[in-house]
């Protein structure tokens, strides 16, 4: 057990004084001090959302304050999400509430019961200072931690300011629901964010984006003011009555994230050392789970070191993961806009599902009447997950939204695709998917990423991809094979990538063209500028790589401009350095990848559709951004594009990417509605769930992925499979079809003992 015998809190909002009170219950002679620089009955906000999991814990813990909490709580099912006057409710959600205030008097209520010393209207003395004479200080001095800015260089924090303003107000009536209502004014959307906090008092949030906040005028308006215009505004939710305010101001908010956690015998809690947006309600729960955690950890590590270690061992990925989904919800409603125009349950199956937390598959089973509304008004037929609907690409009808996405093998010899392309390819083809993509084919010799890459360069490398679809529409009839033509630009040259990926090659190099002379890191290769007459040879590689994929029977066609290749160097302005006419303004950068895409497409049977992918970001400073991608979008769109398969990054090799649970979802889902056209979105989406919540949700109208169908070429037909699919969208190969159900296992759920019997003392 850690001996930290003399425990300072420096902060007595929920979570410094919970810790304190688990500190002192743990071991009642450890002397525990909270500071707290307001007096006991102030206190900012109005309710309070805790998790069934979070209580759980705290349950467990600390059975008094749970009780005084369940005596409290007030308890509700319903979502209502209202747009443009109409109500569409989803139920089964579960949520508990009580007041922020009631919710601190519980816990000093518990804090004097067990001993600690609570010091009100009493600045905290300096973490440094009070380091020295106490075990441990816990700093839980919230989002604007003095704590965490005097040793900034410690912790490392990053702060990260918000789109929009909200302001917290509560209204005296308890709504029936949690409630979202949207209100589109002459000055922009705003949203209101509803829920019960007692029964006769609800917490309002009013939310918009900075610009619309500034247009209506709210930047002029004092507590009063603003408080009386959100009511007005928001009457229908209200019914007419008002709003209060309790030292209430509008804000921006601020993602916390810090580095590390700890300093010496200093530790962060709470929103000192993270903050995630209060759209999921994690704030209040994050810094008791945190509490939980730590005073958890103190007890069984050995030593303060080793518990401080356990702890944010224990908690950074809980953290990060409830982070990136506030992010996600953050982000969504930033640009509620985009989405207005959405069938109305559409709409409201979006919000719901925004965070990634809610998916179709969970919201089927707590409310399945809503999730079959949205399915109907989606087109899915009666018993067909989304996934398994057809989708129109010019002349070429997918009969799901499944695409197995490109993957570069570096198998072939001399650019011929052999016996191992056929397996994978193959493979995946009888494994369900809608459409099947080859990995980047490239269009010259010298446009080679690695010795191994395949290409359409030479007649016998478009007979041995004829093998490939011949063999894939023959026996997986229904499937479509696409071929993504791109050359290598910057980064080729190298090794295959199980050797060093992106490493140059140690002998054999041939000579790079690129947009500008600019190696892709430290060691690469410096690559050609482009002349005027090697633009024109290489557009014309792609034509006739185009009209070669034609001949060797794939049914879709897709321009590689993205990660950091030939046409992406030009598109991005971190790599297009070029003071001609193909370098400078979007426009300008886009002339020539756009002058390839043309030469493609006029080589491509017009019947066939054309998809480009593209990075929607660099995740670098003053790299492209995700308004450049789009208009990226729409000047391919224009250009006769059918979709745009929208990834990101690999085109700079300092990027910083953003990785987390269908992380590049949020590029393509802007593009798709703010312009109407249709993408594929990729990237870490690893589950049939999050297929068919991305696809129902409008974020995206096809799905590809690659890590999954590496570790399962079937994954498809198993998808259908486990949701019991066994419609058109997902036939099993005849040869395959006694493998259509799962396997049956062993039994695991032995019968429980009735009774358990106490052993007999001796005598």
């Amino acid at each position: 057990m850690s001996t930290a015998r003399r425990v300072a809190v420096i902060g007595g909002g929920p979570g410094g004084l919970y810790a304190a009170a688990l500190l002192k219950r743990l071991d009642p002679a450890r002397e525990v001090t909270v500071w707290e620089r307001n007096a006991p009955d102030d206190t900012f906000g109005f309710g309070v959302v805790l998790s069934d999991e979070t209580l759980g814990g705290i349950e467990h813990a600390d059975p008094a304050v749970h009780a005084a909490l369940q005596a409290e709580f007030v308890r509700w099912d319903d979502i209502d999400i209202v747009h443009r006057e109409r109500r569409h409710t989803s139920g089964g959600h579960g949520f508990a509430a009580l007041g922020r205030r009631r919710l601190l008097q519980i816990l000093h209520e518990r804090c004097r019961d067990l001993g600690v010393e609570l010091r009100f209207r009493a600045e905290a003395p300096p973490a440094a200072e009070l380091s020295t004479a106490y075990d441990l200080v816990v700093a839980a001095d919230g989002v604007h931690s003095l704590t965490r800015e005097a040793h900034a260089e410690a912790f490392g924090p990053e702060i990260t300011t918000h789109r929009c303003r909200y302001i917290w107000l509560a209204a005296d009536f308890a709504f029936d629901a949690f409630r979202f209502e949207i209100a589109e004014t002459e000055h922009g959307v705003m949203q209101l964010h509803g829920y019960p906090y007692a029964r006769d008092a609800s917490t309002v949030i009013v939310e918009m984006r900075e610009e619309v906040w500034e247009a209506a005028g709210f930047d002029g308006l004092d507590e009063r003011e603003s408080t009386e215009r959100c009511a007005k505004i928001f009457a229908d939710a209200l019914g007419g009555r008002p709003l209060r305010g309790n030292n209430s101001s509008w804000t921006t908010f601020r993602t916390v994230v810090n580095s590390r956690w700890s300093h010496g015998n200093t530790v962060l809690i709470g929103d000192a050392a993270h903050t995630a947006h209060f759209s999921i309600g994690s704030g209040t729960k994050l810094a008791v789970e945190d509490a939980l955690a730590l005073a958890a950890c103190l007890q069984e590590q050995p030593g303060l070191p080793a518990a401080l270690r356990a702890y944010e061992a224990e908690r950074r990925p809980v953290v990060a993961s409830t982070q990136r989904a506030a992010r996600a919800s953050l982000e969504w409603f930033e640009r509620i806009a985009d989405h207005l125009d959405q069938p109305p349950r559409q709409f409201a199956f979006n919000l719901l599902t925004r965070s990634r937390r809610v998916t179709h598959d969970n919201l089927r089973l707590r409310d399945a009447e809503f999730t079959r509304a949205v399915e109907r008004e989606f087109g899915c037929p009666e018993g067909t997950p989304p996934m398994f609907t057809p989708f129109r690409l010019r002349g070429l009808t997918l009969r799901n939204r499944v695409v197995v996405s490109p993957m570069d093998m570096y198998s072939a010899v001399d650019g011929v695709p052999g016996d191992f392309h056929l397996v994978h390819l193959g493979a995946r083809a009888l494994g369900g998917a809608g459409l099947v993509m080859t990995e980047m084919v490239c269009v010259s010799e010298h446009g080679r990423i690695t010795p191994g890459c395949a290409g359409l360069y030479t007649a016998e490398q478009a007979d041995a991809w004829r093998r490939i679809t011949d063999f894939a529409h023959a026996r997986a009839p229904g499937t479509a094979i696409g071929v993504q033509l791109g050359h290598s630009g910057r980064k080729g040259s190298t090794k295959l990538m199980w050797e060093g990926i992106d490493d140059p090659l140690p002998d054999g190099n041939w000579p790079l063209l690129a947009a500008s002379p600019l190696p892709y890191k430290p060691g690469s290769q410096t690559p050609h500028e482009l002349s005027r007459a090697g633009l024109t040879e290489i557009r014309e590689e792609f034509a006739a790589a185009a009209a070669r994929a034609e001949r060797a029977g794939f049914d879709l066609l897709e321009l590689h401009c993205a990660h950091g290749y030939l046409l992406s160097g030009f598109l991005s302005p971190l790599t297009n350095h070029r003071t001609d006419a193909y370098g400078g303004s979007l426009e300008a950068r886009l002339r020539y990848p756009l002058e390839v895409f043309d030469a493609v497409r006029d080589a491509w049977p017009a019947d066939k559709p054309m998809t480009v992918r593209i990075s929607a970001t660099d995740w670098a400073d003053g790299g492209t951004t995700a308004q450049d991608a789009v208009e990226i979008a729409r000047a391919f769109a224009a250009h006769g594009a059918d979709a745009i398969d929208v990834s990101t990054g690999q085109v700079v090799a300092d990027e910083r990417p953003a990785y987390g649970r269908s992380y590049q979802t949020p590029y393509a889902d802007r593009i798709r509605n703010e312009t109407g056209i249709p993408v594929l979105t990729v990237g870490a989406i690893s589950s049939w769930d999050d297929v068919n919540s991305l696809l129902l949700a409008g974020r995206a109208d096809l799905c590809a992925l690659a890590r999954p169908h590496l570790y399962d070429p079937h994954w498809t037909l198993h998808a259908a499979a486990e949701q019991g699919y066994e419609g058109p969208g997902a036939p099993w190969p005849v040869q395959y079809r006694a493998g259509s159900r799962r396997p049956q296992t062993g039994r695991t759920d032995a019968p429980k003992p009735r009774l358990t019997l106490k052993s007999r003392r001796p005598a």
